[in-house]
C-alpha cells in the first residue's frame, strides 16, 4: 500500500536544513546533525543513526528539582538523521532567540531546544513558590527552542508604565529581565465569602513580555509534571 493514499497534511515533511521546524501544530521536527536535546521520553519517531542519551542537571540542579518538584528531565539525541518529538498532544511552538536573549520558562512548557542555546535552573525572584515553582528553566543564547502548551500560547507585551498580572497556573515563561512578584487581587471580604478563584497573581513589571496558556493547569496534570 503506498503512502500518498493520505492527505499531505498527514506526511512527514522532506529532508530539510538541519535544525528545528514546526511538522504540525502537535509536532516538532528536528533535522539532526551534530547534537540537540530534548525532554526525556518526548521522542515518537525518528529515521537515520541517532542515539538518545539522558542528560544529568548536575549536582546544583538536581538538588533544586529534589527540593521543589520543578526541573527539565533532559536528553541529548546526537548523531545524523531527523526525529520528531511531542507531549500529550500539546500545542507545539518555536521561539528563534538570538544573542543577548534570555528567556524563563516553565520545565513543564520545554520541548526540545538547540545545544548552541545554554540552559539553567534559576529562583523565580518574588514569587515565593508561586509562578510556576520557585524555580524555572532558563535559557539564553542564539538558536531555537520548541516549547509546548495546551492551546495556543498568547504573548502580551509588558512596559514599564504597564504592569501584566498572570496567573500563576496559566504562565509559560516570560523575559528573563522582567521583574517578579505576587499580587493579591481579592480582598478580604471577598475571601470570607468564598473567593472569586482569582486570589494571587503573579505580576510581571518593566520592558519584554510574557508567554500565557489559554487554561489553567489542572491539578491532576500539574502533579503529573
Amino acid at each position: 500500500m503506498k503512502s500518498d493514499i493520505f492527505s499531505s497534511e498527514h506526511m512527514a515533511q522532506p529532508p530539510a536544513a538541519p535544525g528545528m521546524s514546526l511538522q504540525n501544530a502537535k509536532c516538532v521536527k528536528y533535522v539532526v546533525n551534530g547534537e540537540m536535546h530534548a525532554r526525556q521520553g518526548s521522542m515518537i519517531a525518528y529515521r537515520g543513526t541517532l542515539q538518545f542519551e539522558r542528560k544529568g542537571q548536575g549536582i546544583g540542579g538536581m538538588l533544586k528539582r529534589a527540593v521543589t518538584g520543578e526541573g527539565l528531565p533532559l536528553m541529548a539525541v546526537r548523531g545524523q538523521g531527523e526525529a520528531w518529538f511531542a507531549h500529550e498532544a500539546a500545542n507545539c511552538f518555536v521561539v528563534e532567540m538570538e544573542q543577548g536573549d534570555v528567556l524563563t520558562v516553565n520545565g513543564r512548557n520545554v520541548l526540545c531546544f538547540d545545544a548552541s542555546l545554554s540552559y539553567e535552573i534559576k529562583t523565580v525572584k518574588g514569587a515565593g513558590m508561586a509562578g510556576g515553582g520557585l524555580f524555572n528553566s532558563v535559557f539564553s543564547g542564539f538558536g531555537k527552542l520548541g516549547l509546548i502548551c495546551d492551546g495556543h500560547p498568547v504573548v502580551i507585551p509588558v512596559s514599564a508604565q504597564q504592569p501584566v498580572y498572570v496567573d500563576t497556573d496559566a504562565v509559560v515563561g516570560w523575559s528573563a529581565h522582567l521583574s517578579t512578584s505576587l499580587h493579591r487581587s481579592q480582598s478580604i471580604g471577598s475571601m470570607v465569602r468564598g473567593g472569586s478563584g482569582e486570589a494571587v497573581q503573579l505580576m510581571l513589571q518593566g520592558e519584554g513580555f510574557v508567554i500565557v496558556r489559554p487554561s489553567e493547569l489542572k491539578p491532576e496534570k500539574a502533579s503529573s509534571n
